[in-house]
């Protein structure tokens, strides 16, 4: 579970926006129980860190006195930021800074803090051409203009750049510090990984050495993740995307903010969340279509992962049992229960995302018996071949399992050697250097650095995979789990065992030669 830190507005925002009542302490009368701002933010993060520390201005501590947890009082910005690196510097959970005047789906806090992410922050891209290197196309005019609107109101948030080819924050600005070309806004939380904790603490105590360079507009979290980026940390960036986020400053906006909440179906946007995204082109178009309400159903019914994974389970032995008639009846049966085993193989996983029921034995399960379910059914092939006269197939049967072997053996061990391999660093500049030219140009020459040989040639490789013709193609060539199970049904349901191994065979050969490929090419980057 992260360490969770609110952070209260910094100082000047009340001023700036002509509100005596601080924001956290605004009412939400539209909810149940009319609860303020930060009453039910602490109620969402009660499970993430019951004991979570707040740092307020003096003047809005009132408001979160009786509430759980450690309350800091600070008098400025920069006893604010020495706060949160006292608060963060020795951390070994990994951290949640979030504003304390947030108003979030808790499904989203829940995407942000199972970010794989070194770091992340919640950031709004502006919808923009991009150039050929992956930049947003942003025309030369002041931030207030270039910032998109939604209905009749300018989106809320901070001046940043990102690089949408990385995924990750490039620059961030403040009233000292400017931002060549902003492109995106910056809302408010960020999650970071404890290796990280005590360089934000250090950029903090430095930033807090230099606040009366900042500016009323300038807020915490802006800061810290500016602080981050120039200490040559790669923070990620995760979009709303079909969820809420918003920080409130008035009660007007409190009332607005609740009013378009409403209007996002939060459960669908789990639903969703829990299938994959990175999944292959068979489970993307014929699977996750809908097997997405299947887990719901099987959800909400008290259906564990693990049972799931049992019905896949005697689907697949249900597959092999029919294949092993070597009938054709028995042929087109064993292609339909193959199809389904692999549905509800993808099902367990939905169940565990969505009812957030994950376990140790339910993973080892998974991963083990999907090999199980493709060799038994495999045998149930060969003993089929051999009963209806096609003849020995089992030297076919071995060679592609033996492929197939070889393949999760390559996937495996470079995993694991990445895994141990250290990340590359990212350039630093001074956070007493106001421009950002030196850091974008410290990049473009890694960029530059990275481009040629090898690298060059994996780099175009990446970049061809925008193309969705090659985006899918590239998934496909890989003959995931989906496209072999798609492969078996198909192929076994019009032709016999031996034109089955052999479909398998080649498809696996051209798999393993094309992983082995570019596996030996990253390693040698």
């Amino acid at each position: 579970m992260p360490r969770v830190v609110l952070l209260g507005s910094s100082p000047g925002t009340s001023t700036a926006f002509g509100q005596p009542t601080p924001p956290a302490a605004l009412t939400l009368p539209v909810l149940p129980g009319s609860p303020t701002v930060i009453g039910k933010l602490h109620g969402q993060i009660a499970s993430l860190d019951p004991a979570p520390v707040t740092i307020v201005r003096s003047g809005e501590a009132e408001a979160h006195r009786g509430l759980p947890g450690h309350l800091v009082e600070t008098a400025d910005l920069a006893g604010a930021l020495r706060a949160v690196a006292d608060a963060v510097e020795d951390a070994t959970e990994n951290l949640l800074l979030l504003p304390a005047n947030s108003l979030v789906h808790d499904e989203l806090l829940y995407q942000i803090t199972k970010s794989k992410r070194g770091a992340l922050a919640l950031i709004t891209k502006e919808p923009r051409e991009e150039d050929e290197n992956g930049d947003f196309i942003v025309p030369d005019v002041p931030i207030d203009e270039a910032l998109p609107e939604i209905g009749d109101r300018t989106l809320e948030g901070l001046p940043v750049r990102v690089r949408a080819s990385k995924s990750r924050v490039i620059s961030v600005g403040s009233a000292f510090h400017a931002v060549t070309r902003p492109n995106s806004v910056l809302l408010g939380p960020l999650h970071l990984h404890h290796k990280h904790a005590a360089t934000l603490a250090e950029a903090a105590r430095e930033l807090a050495d230099m606040a009366h360079l900042f500016g009323p507009e300038d807020d915490l979290v802006q800061l810290l993740v500016l602080g981050l980026v120039r200490r040559g940390v790669s923070v990620g960036i995760r979009g709303r995307r079909d969820l809420f986020f918003r920080r409130l400053n008035t009660q007007e906006e409190a009332a607005q903010a609740v009013a378009e909440m409403a209007e996002f179906n939060e459960d669908r946007a789990r639903l969703n969340n829990a299938v994959k995204g990175a999944d292959g082109f068979f489970t993307t178009y014929f699977v996750s279509t809908y097997s997405r309400f299947i887990a719901r159903w099987a959800a909400r019914r008290g259906l564990t992962p693990n049972q799931v994974t049992l019905i896949s389970i005697a689907l697949g032995v249900a597959s092999a049992a029919c294949f092993a008639t070597g009938a054709r009846p028995g042929m087109v049966a064993g292609a339909i229960l193959i199809y389904f085993a692999f549905v509800f193989d993808c099902v367990d996983g939905q169940v565990a995302r969505y009812a957030r029921k994950f376990g140790v034995l339910g993973a080892w399960l998974d991963a083990t018996f999907d090999r199980f379910k493709e060799y038994v059914v495999f045998a149930g092939l060969a003993v089929g071949a051999a009963i209806s006269g096609v003849g020995d197939v089992w030297t076919l049967a071995l060679t592609a399992i033996a492929l197939q072997s070889v393949k999760h053996l390559l996937d495996f061990s470079f995993g694991a050697a990445n895994r141990r391999r250290p990340p590359s660093p990212l350039p630093s500049v001074s956070l007493a250097t106001s421009p950002d030219t030196e850091l974008r140009a410290a990049l473009e020459q890694r960029k530059i650095a990275r481009s040629g040989g090898i690298r060059g040639l994996l780099r175009m490789w990446s970049k061809a995979g925008r193309n969705r013709a090659v985006y899918w193609a590239r998934k496909m060539v890989v003959f995931p789990i989906g496209e072999r199970f798609a492969a078996i049904a198909l192929v076994s349901a019009f032709f016999d065992a031996r034109v089955t191994f052999i479909t398998l065979i080649i498809w696996g050969g051209v798999a393993t030669a094309y992983t082995l490929t570019g596996r030996l090419m990253r390693s040698l980057a």
